[in-house]
């Protein structure tokens, strides 16, 4: 099984293209925490390169900016091209499914959405618990 989960926030901001055959693809990059301090007590980062394919490249590139706080899931690939010099380079990527956007949209132009795979956005509640309507008793519950 090939599956990956990452959080944290996008160092740069994404990179949208169209491929020759118009589909679209948007790279960036996620900076991810250790769970583990240095020798000087700092937390180091691993920084996590991103590749969004179709509708999710798209509301990618649209909602999110550097700074951006995303959990990622997705499949880790690996590959290999020859530079320009004829140097082999290798490129360790993870290929998006699902992109949630955790920065609130209060903080960030089009932030608190989740995004899955190309689907329709659907937008998280900003109801206050002091908003929510009480349940009279637990007797309608279906379980």
């Amino acid at each position: 099984m090939n599956k990956c989960f990452f959080i944290g926030n996008l160092t740069r901001d994404p990179e949208h293209k169209t491929t020759g055959t118009g589909v679209s693809v948007c790279n960036f990059s996620v900076a991810v925490n250790r769970t583990y301090q240095n020798a000087n007590g700092e937390r180091e980062a691993d920084f996590i390169n991103i590749v969004a394919w179709r509708g999710l490249a798209d509301n990618c590139s649209k909602y999110l900016t550097k700074g951006s706080k995303v959990c990622v899931v997705g499949q880790m690939q690996n590959r290999s091209y020859d530079d320009k010099e004829g140097n082999k380079r290798y490129v360790t990527e993870i290929i998006a499914d699902d992109v949630e956007f955790i920065t609130p949209k209060s903080e960030s132009g089009g932030g608190g959405y989740a995004q899955q795979g190309g689907g329709e956005r659907a937008p998280q509640s900003n109801r206050k618990v002091s908003e929510l309507e009480a349940m009279d008793a637990d007797d309608d519950l279906p379980f």
